[in-house]
């Protein structure tokens, strides 16, 4: 085996990326703490080309130097919008036809692997605070709520890696479907 070299990854140039079809699939921030997971998560998006990322409450937002520093750019070509709270980012997506998952552990979750969305079906995934989790009444007006099965003695993953979990196994779904 021989590792790529970076011409034969064929990565997009920003402007190609920005004319790509984007996978329907959005990535909502609730109060996230910090900045370096956002950043994460906008690279996350990148790699699978999601439609965009709805940043919510006291979550940073670019232009931000530790946004800047993982994202590696992504910021700059990944489409983003603010939102006061997670309430306005879920009625805003219900409007235009998405179905919204909170990504928390809940009673009647639906395990990961058995969360199956169409292929073209808008689907929104709530993150929320490392500390806390997603809200309590953000839960409640979502769709429902997808976990992330553990098997050790930890019950928690850190956001920026629950996000690339959850948001790579739906775009893996859509991809063999």
């Amino acid at each position: 085996m021989q590792k790529l070299s970076m011409a034969e990854l064929n990565r997009k140039s920003p402007e190609e990326f920005k004319r790509s079809e984007k996978t329907p699939l959005i990535a909502v921030l609730e109060n996230i703490r910090s900045a370096y997971n956002v950043g994460s998560l906008f690279r996350t998006a990148d790699a699978f080309l999601l439609e965009a990322i709805y940043i919510t409450g006291y979550t940073a937002r670019p232009p931000h130097k530790e946004i800047k520093k993982t994202a590696l750019g992504a910021e700059e070509t990944v489409s983003w919008e603010y939102f006061p709270n997670a309430m306005v980012a879920i009625e805003s997506l219900k409007l235009n036809g998405y179905k919204v998952f909170a990504v928390e552990q809940v009673r009647d979750s639906i395990s990961l692997e058995k969360f199956i969305a169409d292929k073209n079906e808008k689907i929104a995934v709530v993150f929320g605070n490392e500390v806390s989790g997603v809200e309590q009444d953000t839960i409640l007006n979502c769709d429902g709520c997808i976990e992330i099965p553990q098997l050790g003695m930890k019950h928690s993953l850190n956001i920026a890696t629950a996000a690339g979990v959850v948001l790579w196994e739906i775009v893996r779904n859509r991809l063999h479907s």
